[in-house]
């Protein structure tokens, strides 16, 4: 596929600082104060996460892979970019250096040229290693994560695809450094440059997220006690809740280890190429196990997470029929946990991102992120529906916890100290400790255009973190889009994963009927 990075991607480099501008400031007396304002006008730090993705453990690209139900207009994409995302601060910004070698970068406003970021090859079945449109995508996409934006433009670029696939007419990619922003943001703001099929004028509708209902007591001074008394035990709870999963943070950071599995990557594996696929689910299967559980979506998810790993790790350790007595030939007490980013900072709904694009009102935006680590069960259940149940108990387990803002708080704090690169080595420490990445994005309940190109799907995932494996939900109207990105030589056979999700929802769903009558 050398050929395939070739196509437009002649100025990839490496994100250290080979490219990198220096920021030359004049001080002569007469006008420093005056520059020294307009530099401050034009420029603004990096945040430590920022900073942090700048590392070489730690380059990390966000690739967002959308399929079209129509061939792609490349002059309608560039005019719609060149009115909404390249008027996004980031997105219209250059990484700058002061060249004193301290890490003091800040990114620098600057001018777009749009014909430097669309990539639009001309890819043919016939003249390619690949035997069908869909793998030919595949082997593009993979090529991709071979290679990094390079620092001499704003960190992002945008791949079009006019290929017909078994899922869409067309196929655009958009990449997107991680310093940028987080995934939840990122995704956000590329829903406010889309608009609804039905209505061209409106934004898209995102699901409302919904609490539990809370358990209210009734007038009466005779019930203020017991109240006070839930309180006081609920915070007594979050706060031995938070300082045993910061005990277990700092240890993983340290010395706690993963158990070696067929899922585990080894050292260096963030600079391998990672090969991305991705199986639609049907959110109405979902719904019906949420329902059936009493838990949420995202509780179902890690449910599911932990019944498929389960069985593609029974198979791989040799388990090939799951209907023997032997219940399974993997190893007991595996540990296998993901590394879950939790954005810190309250998200910016997409009016409000779109509105910043329109030169309207600050949205709020950057890398504010912390850590949570959760440990999917590796095991052999008999009802399926115990998977679900298990995943509902460790998913609210942690939501009762402060651990992501003690992460978030801690790793700022690790760079005030100590640098970057202390920070760096510490983080990658933990995700090398840990085995898959996990996250789960809502999208729209309805279908919308990427300017005038109604979407069929939207798959999003990373790539350049050290994990093997990363797992990524994404609903879209009436699906779930599952997408993996995998290191090969560590998973040669992810289609197969993928296969797993699906048997496992089918066999979940089955259970639920089969109590029912």
């Amino acid at each position: 596929m050398k050929e395939l990075v070739g196509m437009g991607l002649e100025e990839q480099e490496s994100c250290g600082t080979r490219g990198r501008r220096a920021l030359t400031i004049n001080t002569t007396p007469k006008k420093k104060e005056e520059e020294d304002e307009e530099v401050e006008r034009l420029t603004e730090p990096l945040s430590p996460a920022a900073r942090l993705f700048h590392q070489p453990s730690f380059n990390c690209h966000i690739v967002s892979i959308m399929g079209m139900s129509k061939r792609i207009d490349v002059d309608t994409v560039k005019a719609g970019l060149e009115e909404t995302l390249v008027r996004h601060p980031r997105f219209s910004s250059v990484l700058v250096s002061d060249g004193s070698g301290d890490g003091k970068e800040r990114w620098l406003r600057t001018k777009v040229v749009i014909d430097s970021h669309i990539v639009a090859p001309n890819l043919e079945v016939d003249t390619c290693a690949a035997s069908s449109p869909d793998e030919l995508v595949e082997q593009y996409v993979s090529s991709l994560t071979t290679t990094t934006l390079p620092l001499s433009r704003p960190l992002w670029d945008f791949h079009i695809l006019n290929l017909r696939t078994s899922e869409a007419e067309a196929v655009a990619v958009l990449r997107v450094h991680h310093s940028l922003g987080d995934g939840v943001s990122l995704i956000s703001l590329l829903l406010a440059c889309t608009r609804k099929t039905s209505d061209p004028t409106s934004l898209p509708s995102l699901p409302e997220s919904r609490r539990r209902p809370t358990a209210r007591s009734g007038g009466g001074g005779s019930r203020l006690l017991p109240a006070f008394v839930a309180s006081a035990w609920m915070v007594l709870l979050l706060v031995w809740r938070t300082l045993v999963d910061v005990l277990l943070f700092v240890a993983t950071s340290t010395f706690l280890k993963d158990t070696v599995t067929p899922l585990k990557g080894k050292d260096g594996v963030q600079f391998r190429r990672k090969r991305i696929v991705h199986r639609s689910l049907s959110f109405d299967d979902i719904r019906v196990v949420k329902n059936a559980v009493g838990c949420t979506v995202n509780e179902v998810f890690v449910g599911l997470t932990s019944a498929a790993l389960s069985r593609y790790l029974g198979r791989r350790y040799g388990e090939i029929d799951d209907t023997a007595e032997d219940k399974s030939t993997f190893p007991a007490n595996v540990r296998l946990r993901t590394t879950v980013l939790v954005n810190i900072r309250p998200n910016s709904g997409i009016h409000e991102l779109a509105a910043m694009m329109e030169g309207h009102g600050g949205a709020r935006w950057g890398n504010r992120i912390g850590y949570t680590i959760l440990r999917f069960p590796i095991v052999k259940f008999e009802d399926p529906l115990d998977y679900i149940r298990k995943g509902t108990e460790t998913a609210k387990r942690k939501k009762n916890s402060l651990e992501a803002i003690f992460t978030y708080a801690s790793g700022a704090l690790i760079v005030k100290l100590f640098g970057i690169k202390a920070a760096a080595s510490l983080c990658h420490t933990m995700l090398r400790n840990t085995t898959v990445s996990f996250s789960n994005v809502a999208g729209p309940t309805e279908e919308i255009g990427f300017y005038g190109h109604p979407l069929v799907y939207i798959a999003p995932t990373v790539y350049g973190h050290p994990h093997a494996v990363t797992l990524h939900f994404q609903s879209y109207m009436n699906k779930i889009k599952l997408v993996l990105a995998v290191d090969e030589s560590t998973v040669p056979d992810p289609n197969r994963l993928l296969d797993d999700f699906v048997e496992s929802l089918k066999l979940t769903k089955d259970a639920i009927v089969k109590n029912s009558s």
